[in-house]
């Protein structure tokens, strides 16, 4: 039994997750990814969880396929279980050395059944079949399985292409229907917006009266979204904001328990553990609870057991940058006030972070204030550091860091136009008053939380250590809560800081 924040195999990463829930347990299938040359085939592995925040890992569940096997990779699916207490898998399977009529590998939908409780599959390779007319061969991936009660039959989803159309938006989730789950007959396309290249591990669940259609897109933002409707048969209207976090986070798909719907996705790592190395497939898996809004929009953050997993304090005191003295020194457990009517303030810890932790700051935002945030692993002073900073003005969280990318050796040269990382920017609504900016960091894992509604997920490669700080910018702030949790077992010792309790942050000079 482990107990990591983010789950992760040994010399290895978790692709897509394919999540089942029966009596409380999460069975948490996912594509086990090896990056070592040649390249080997791809299995389903398991590990299942009760609380969300231990993991046990039961290794491979649907092993890969032999050499010349259709499922040498045995990519993403969905697991059903019919009404004689089946499980039926349902996946995707590729080897690269088959090749459909477009000249690229081969992608089939294939099937196996499990009568013990998921412990053993059973393959059927007879059922096995490809993309009809009309579709690519390379690109029929993905099936997502449910039952349909009102029509008495059971849907399959399946990101597909057009053979037809402009290059980038041939995308379509198409449709396949069954009444026995083995015998399968194309249906009209479930949804064909013509907006991107493709439309991957589709999901469709009803959630009170809202039925919500859930993909991930790469040839826009790289990122995983929703759509919701009255019916499921839409028409399928698309949310102010419709994403379940960054770039960093992909190919999420849920699953229920006691009524809350929990996403299991991926934080992709970067090629060269470096914060400047490209995105790569497969990561460390990371878990967002949903929550329903009474419009039927959705809100993403921290399941509740993460959070709580972080018993104890760690505590903080906080030096002013740049300035010999507080205006008016804060007692004790006050309200840390951040005020810079046309600069930039910031306190720096004088206490390093550990390695993993949780951290809520609490922000009363004044009307008018450009940016507010908190700086990660920064240096003493403030200058050097990971940067989550809130803009009221533009209503966006972003994710930055300083030093930026550098250009050359010139003074100027320091990537000073590029305002943060691009694709790490979210949407969200930052009136005047309270806002709640929560952080969890283990090791280079982060992921930001804001209100309990705005996930934003990276990873902190190049600082592997520093200090937390409080900044405001063109404006005003008022900390009115600051603490930094870390887990009973983090570390030796971790019994001098306390009991856990949400207060203000205190502040000497």
């Amino acid at each position: 039994m482990t107990a990591p924040v983010f789950f992760r195999p040994t010399d290895a990463w978790v692709g897509d997750v394919i999540p089942w829930q029966g009596d409380g347990v999460f069975h948490l299938f996912y594509l086990h990814e090896v990056r070592r040359t040649p390249k080997p085939g791809t299995p389903w592995n398991l590990i299942t969880t009760t609380d969300l925040v231990r993991f046990d890992d039961h290794g491979v569940a649907l092993a890969a396929g032999d050499d010349d096997a259709p499922d040498f990779n045995a990519y993403t699916g969905s697991i059903v279980r019919d009404a004689d207490g089946v499980h039926h898998l349902f996946y995707t399977g590729q080897n690269p050395r088959h090749l459909g009529d477009d000249g690229l590998p081969l992608q089939l939908v294939m099937h196996a059944t499990s009568v013990d409780g998921m412990t053993t599959w059973q393959r059927h390779p007879e059922h096995t079949f490809g993309a009809p007319a009309g579709y690519e061969t390379a690109d029929w991936r993905d099936p997502f399985v449910f039952r349909d009660e009102e029509a008495g039959l059971w849907r399959m989803l399946v990101a597909a292409r057009h053979l037809e159309g402009p290059e980038r938006r041939r995308g379509v989730i198409a449709q396949c229907v069954s009444r026995d789950l083995v015998t399968w007959e194309a249906a009209e396309p479930f949804w064909d917006p013509r907006r991107y290249i493709t439309h991957e591990c589709p999901e469709v669940f009803q959630w009170g009266d809202w039925w919500y259609l859930v993909y991930s897109e790469f040839s826009e933002s790289f990122t995983t979204r929703y759509r919701m409707a009255r019916s499921l048969d839409g028409p399928w209207q698309v949310p102010e904001h419709d994403s379940l976090d960054g770039r960093a986070y992909y190919a999420a798909k849920s699953a229920e328990r006691d009524g809350r719907r929990f996403f299991f996705g991926w934080i992709a790592s970067r090629d060269g553990a470096s914060d400047d190395g490209a995105w790569l497939w497969a990561g460390t898996l990371s878990v967002l609870e949903a929550r329903q809004h009474a419009d039927g929009t959705l809100a993403f953050g921290f399941p509740s057991e993460l959070t709580a997993s972080f018993a104890d304090d760690h505590p903080l005191s906080f030096d002013e940058v740049d300035r010999d003295e507080w205006p008016e020194e804060p007692e004790d457990g006050a309200p840390i006030e951040l005020r810079a009517h046309d600069g930039y303030r910031a306190l720096v810890s004088r206490q390093e972070l550990p390695s993993t932790f949780h951290a809520a700051v609490t922000f009363d935002i004044a009307a008018g204030t450009t940016e507010c945030g908190v700086l990660l692993r920064s240096s003493a002073d403030g200058d050097e550091s990971y940067v989550i900073r809130l803009e009221p003005k533009r209503d966006r969280m972003v994710f930055d860091r300083w030093p930026r990318r550098r250009t050359g050796d010139g003074q100027w040269e320091v990537s000073g136009d590029v305002p943060h990382v691009i694709e790490l920017e979210r949407p969200c609504h930052l009136p005047p008053g309270e806002h709640t900016l929560e952080v969890v960091v283990d090791g280079d894992l982060c992921v930001a939380v804001l209100d309990g509604r705005v996930s934003l997920s990276t990873r902190l490669y190049d600082r592997p250590a520093g200090r937390l700080g409080l900044f405001v910018g063109e404006g005003a702030a008022v900390v009115t809560g600051c603490r930094v949790g870390i887990r009973p077992d983090a570390a030796p010792g971790h019994d001098e800081f306390g009991a856990a309790a949400l207060v203000a942050a205190s502040a000497t000079t």
